[in-house]
């Protein structure tokens, strides 16, 4: 997706920002990693490969990505931009994919995102960041829904005058009980009482008034203030 190109939100643990090709060769240092690639059911890839994957979260309507970092010195000044990420900074990443709700009798405007979330590094791990990410981007994915949805709508043939989500899910493996923890605190809940046949629990956020207000009570108490700000990689590369 292109409507977060130039945008950048800092809180005071981390700094989301756009996925750049600048950001490929770390990410795919990350990638090499055996037990991540199983932990994000991800396959091997070779470096031009995960350049061609960089360029589809960019021009794909049905995804939306953010790749996150430590703030740096430069983000928390008063600049109204920021400038390229130094790679030390980059911690993970945090998804969007959207569809539309293929089930029988279904709404043909509900559209349901499905959320990944990766924290790669692991000297950071069991430290919050995890949850800061991960409530800072389902902030922007509630404020920004009607750009999201209409900027995944343009690249449709369903020709639905007005979209909504039903549902966030996620999908993780059954060994990972602390990501599954962390989705059950901010209201996730498992659809089934086992993993499905790929030993993964199915996770679901309802979308409505009173559960967006909620999430946004989280947001507020648990990351505080979110700063945007206007990503210009070309001006410090």
């Amino acid at each position: 997706m292109r409507i977060n190109e130039h945008t950048a939100i800092i809180t005071k643990k981390v700094l989301l920002v756009p996925y750049e090709t600048h950001h490929v060769p770390k990410y795919h240092e990350w990638m090499q990693d055996e037990e991540l690639r199983e932990a994000t059911a991800s396959e091997p890839l070779t470096l031009e490969e995960e350049y061609a994957m960089q360029r589809s979260w960019r021009e794909d309507k049905d995804k939306l990505t953010f790749i996150a970092c430590l703030p740096s010195s430069n983000s928390n000044s008063t600049d109204r931009h920021i400038g390229q990420v130094d790679h030390e900074n980059m911690i993970g990443d945090v998804n969007l994919f959207l569809s539309y709700d293929d089930t029988e009798g279904s709404d043909p405007s509900h559209i349901i995102g499905e959320l990944e979330i990766m924290v790669a590094r692991k000297d950071l791990h069991a430290k919050g960041y995890g949850r800061t990410i991960l409530l800072t981007f389902l902030w922007y994915v509630l404020i920004y829904t009607h750009g999201i949805l209409q900027e995944f709508k343009s690249n449709q043939t369903n020709e639905t005058a007005s979209l909504a989500f039903k549902m966030l899910r996620v999908r993780i493996g059954s060994s990972n009980e602390k990501s599954i923890r962390l989705f059950e605190t901010l209201g996730f809940h498992k659809i089934a009482d086992a993993p499905n046949y790929f030993g993964e629990w199915e996770l679901q956020w309802q979308s409505g008034d009173e559960q967006i207000a909620k999430m946004m009570e989280k947001v507020n108490s648990q990351v505080g203030i979110l700063d945007l700000r206007k990503y210009c990689p070309e001006e410090h590369g």
